[in-house]
């Protein structure tokens, strides 16, 4: 597996890919940098795509993690869900490398809460459930 950038032909698979998820695919102006500042975890031996992910910027010490989506012709869940914790930790890897403290996350689905607990996150509350990971040293 591997992680690139997003780029703006990408969009049109994840509205796609959010549809499929019965989730309302964010317009491209509220993805940040209109959609460029995510990333999309590939296969490297087929170059099918398999998840994407945005990081947003705040002007304090903290980010947020947000839209993440998978591509649901991947019918294996190892692959699916390695990839989902390596686009999390990739995620987290920019956060910290922008002098952020702090990730936020803010989810429903139980499957991608796991993920974030792979990547050291902690739950912070319940119904919508925050997951926040401190990456402060």
């Amino acid at each position: 597996m591997e992680s690139r950038w997003l780029n703006t032909d990408d969009y049109d698979t994840l509205v796609d890919w959010w549809k499929f998820w019965r989730f309302c695919p964010p317009t491209r102006e509220i993805l940040p940098d209109n959609g460029l500042s995510g990333i999309m975890i590939v296969d490297s031996e087929t170059q099918t795509l398999i998840c994407a992910g945005f990081l947003y910027y705040t002007n304090s010490p903290i980010s947020w993690i947000e839209f993440i989506v998978s591509n649901p012709d991947v019918k294996d869940k190892k692959i699916r869900e390695d990839s989902l914790v390596k686009l999390i930790n990739d995620l987290s890897y920019l956060a910290k490398e922008n002098n952020r403290n702090v990730i936020y996350s803010s989810l429903k689905n139980q499957n991608l809460m796991n993920k974030y607990l792979k990547c050291g996150f902690v739950q912070g509350g319940s119904n919508t459930t925050e997951m926040i990971k401190s990456i402060w040293e």
